[in-house]
């Protein structure tokens, strides 16, 4: 099957159209689509080699320009060779301007700008980093999230995805052969995230992750008995700190951090209402 391809176009990083692009990817059986993203442009000359890429390939457009001049062109030159653009933050400024009667800066990255946010982002990066795999059990007392559950469970790509988001998240593999430690109590302010699986995805995951380690796949690792073992076990440390727990079997890891995201939110608002 012929390759499809989505082009992200922007005048900054393109990060927001390249989201947007991926989201909608995930409503579909997109395995022949690929993103292409061209990020600060700054000429005319480069939207009409984009837009002349896309019309001889067959794409489309998805781009975030706030430069007037270039996201005319834009529309002209998608109209002109008959290829599809999506305005990702057009029509949101439009309805600011028209709603508020303001008018946008037109600086391009002003979302990715290094501000208090950023320096946010970082320190929970570091955060996440620091503290993964239980490294240091101190972690979970400074955490805001601390994510547990068996091996396997995506508790580590969770705990950077979120850690881009500026959460400070922390995370521990549940064994049978160890207790959770002291630090791991549940506390006010800190959100315990219990993550499971379906055995038999688990085993999947494990039998695929011994094999590219050379190892084999009859190891007790990939065991059916002790992939139920540890399941069970997490069953029972989740219940004991009365968390809630998301099953992530066949779920994407920015739905898993949605969910979760939305627990912190309505954990905050209970808070301020209690205060």
């Amino acid at each position: 099957m012929t390759e499809m391809i989505i082009y992200v176009c922007s005048d900054a990083v393109g990060e927001t159209a390249e989201a947007v692009a991926k989201a909608t990817l995930r409503q579909f059986a997109s395995d022949h689509v690929k993103i292409k993203r061209y990020g600060h442009m700054k000429t005319e000359d480069e939207v009409i080699q984009v837009v002349a890429e896309a019309a001889r390939t067959g794409g489309f457009i998805s781009y975030t320009l706030v430069q007037p001049e270039l996201r005319e062109l834009m529309k002209e030159e998608a109209f002109r060779w008959g290829v599809r653009a999506v305005d990702v933050m057009g029509p949101m400024m439009q309805a600011y301007v028209d709603t508020f009667g303001s008018f946008p800066k037109r600086k391009p990255g002003l979302l990715h700008s290094i501000d208090d946010d950023y320096y946010r982002r970082m320190d929970a990066i570091e955060f996440a980093v620091k503290y993964d795999d239980g490294k240091d059990a101190r972690g979970f007392i400074q955490a805001q999230v601390v994510l547990i559950g068996v091996s396997r469970t995506s508790k580590t790509p969770l705990s950077v995805f979120l850690s881009h988001k500026g959460i400070k998240t922390a995370n521990l593999p549940l064994m049978p052969e160890v207790k959770p430690p002291a630090e791991l109590m549940p506390a006010p302010g800190r959100l315990i995230i219990g993550l499971t699986m379906q055995p038999e995805h688990l085993l999947d995951i494990r039998t695929e992750r011994l094999l590219a380690l050379g190892l084999p796949a009859s190891a007790q690792y990939a065991s059916k008995e002790r992939i139920l073992e540890e399941l069970a076990y997490a069953e029972n440390v989740m219940k004991s700190f009365h968390c809630p727990v998301i099953d992530v079997t066949n779920r994407a890891i920015e739905e898993t951090a949605g969910i979760i995201i939305e627990m912190l939110y309505k954990q905050s608002e209970i808070g301020s209402s209690l205060r």
